[in-house]
């Protein structure tokens, strides 16, 4: 599922792109075909990034909420206008890769990365998927040149289109027209956002939260009321890292290590945003940086390592299942 930065990525790819033009709004797929005209021949104004949902506000207060849930994905095609802020060192965007494979990056006429050079946005003629789980920009890592509007390929469920770019939405949890007066109330239900609310007070309101809770520490990190944004990568991650027991009752946390583990989330969420990749492991020279930019293996302290030795301690890690999710943890670490 994708956590919280590849959603801000993809928002921002959204306010980059589609902000400020008028879409075609169709629904290949067919199960979205009265929300897409609703939204077709509307400008989008803004694009709102909440945790795991994003918000996409139109014209006349029509907002279209989108949460891509286990499969989700956004396709992008067309000229892509990217943001140096969001584009990660390998020429990625919005995803982590799974499979542990690098991506050639993608060079202008000047000869720099265009995805990833310092500077002003560049302009990509491609394709670029946003998700957790998939990589884009074609099969071979080049832009991809063809007729406009792309086809479409696969279960689409809603397509924006404008003159220069096309958003292909696949796989979500939910795609749903709502009025302003419904998106308050979803996000009002959302635990503090560290890019959203204001840092101090989402720590005062985490905190508070978590030490009032019975509930084990490992749940409430995935329980987007009470935070914002984190899965199950960053979960066992920040747990780790703070070594704690994920079955510690919330009440029974030292107040400390609450507030560290929000404090925790506020660097390792800019990191991901940045990188687009979740990286937990510090302090890496750059060899090892780069390692761990390429292979999910190399950047995390216990997640998907079930078995294999702890880095610090050398126990076993071990896995199991705790509300019907993945969870990864040392036992010896994290007493």
């Amino acid at each position: 599922m994708p956590e919280g930065h590849s959603v801000h990525r993809i928002a921002r790819q959204f306010e980059r792109n589609v902000v400020g033009r008028v879409v075609a709004a169709s629904s290949p797929q067919g199960r979205f075909v009265e929300g897409a005209a609703v939204l077709d021949g509307r400008e989008a104004i803004e694009a709102r990034a909440v945790g795991k949902q994003m918000f996409l506000a139109f014209e006349d207060d029509v907002w279209l909420r989108v949460h891509l849930g286990m499969y989700g994905a956004w396709d992008f095609a067309g000229e892509i206008v990217v943001d140096p802020t969001i584009a990660s060192a390998n020429g990625r965007m919005g995803h982590t890769n799974q499979r542990g494979t690098e991506i050639a990056p993608i060079y202008d006429a000047a000869g720099e990365n265009s995805l990833s050079s310092i500077g002003a946005p560049r302009r990509a003629r491609g394709r670029v998927r946003m998700s957790e789980q998939t990589t884009g920009l074609g099969d071979d890592g080049a832009a991809e040149d063809g007729g406009w509007p792309p086809p479409v390929v696969g279960q689409v469920r809603l397509r924006l289109l404008t003159d220069v770019t096309c958003a292909d939405l696949r796989g979500p949890t939910a795609c749903q027209l709502r009025t302003p007066e419904e998106v308050q109330a979803t996000i009002a239900k959302l635990g503090p956002d560290p890019l959203v609310d204001d840092v101090t007070e989402g720590e005062e309101r985490f905190a508070a939260t978590v030490r009032r809770k019975p509930t084990a520490i490992g749940l409430l990190l995935m329980d987007q009321s009470v935070v914002s944004g984190i899965g199950n990568v960053f979960r066992a991650e920040m747990l780790f890292r703070a070594r704690l027991n994920p079955h510690t009752p919330g009440r029974d946390v030292p107040e400390e290590t609450v507030r560290e583990l929000w404090r925790d989330w506020v660097r390792l969420l800019a990191i991901g945003v940045e990188t687009g990749q979740m990286m937990t492991m510090d302090d890496l020279d750059p060899e090892a940086w780069r390692r761990a930019m390429a292979h999910r293996d190399d950047r995390h302290w216990v997640y998907h390592r079930a078995g294999l030795p702890c880095r610090v301690c050398g126990t076993s890690i071990v896995l199991e299942e705790m509300a019907s999710r993945k969870l990864y943890w040392c036992p010896n670490c994290q007493r």
